[in-house]
């Protein structure tokens, strides 16, 4: 994940109590490898260990990859660190739920998901509530 989805720090680490937004228990149950410019020490929270890597996303991969022994590796936002993996064409596969909601401002994936297609499949699938389910894979 890149730093700005794990918290609201910018610049050099100046709160290390700060171990993100979900509180004692994160979600995740597995190793996270949190990309920053910024060196802080690992840290355990229940049954997730985060790790923070100035690195490449090849290198931050990799790492992942070793980590993971064989299982699948996840990417977690936000938006410019997907779209670093992306770029570096690092991406097998991708589930992105599109919402109709304008927020006025932000960061966007792409210009459009057609730009994708030269590099991987695309399903869509819309469901009652609106979300819109756009599911590449590598061509």
């Amino acid at each position: 994940m890149g730093r700005n989805k794990f918290g609201p720090q910018r610049g050099p680490w100046e709160n290390h109590e700060w171990h993100g937004w979900w509180g004692d228990n994160p979600p995740f149950r597995t190793p996270v490898f949190v990309l920053t410019h910024h060196e802080r020490p690992s840290f355990s929270l229940a049954d997730t260990t985060f790790h923070f890597l100035d690195a490449s996303p090849a290198e931050a991969l990799a790492r992942a990859k070793q980590a993971a022994d064989g299982r699948d590796v996840r990417l977690g936002g936000g938006v410019a660190t997907i779209r670093e993996f992306i770029e570096a064409d690092l991406v097998d596969t991708m589930h992105i739920a599109v919402a109709p909601i304008d927020l006025g401002r932000g960061e966007r994936l792409w210009g459009s998901h057609t730009d994708l297609l030269d590099r991987f499949h695309l399903d869509s699938v819309p469901s009652p509530s609106g979300v819109t389910h756009l599911l590449f894979w590598r061509r």
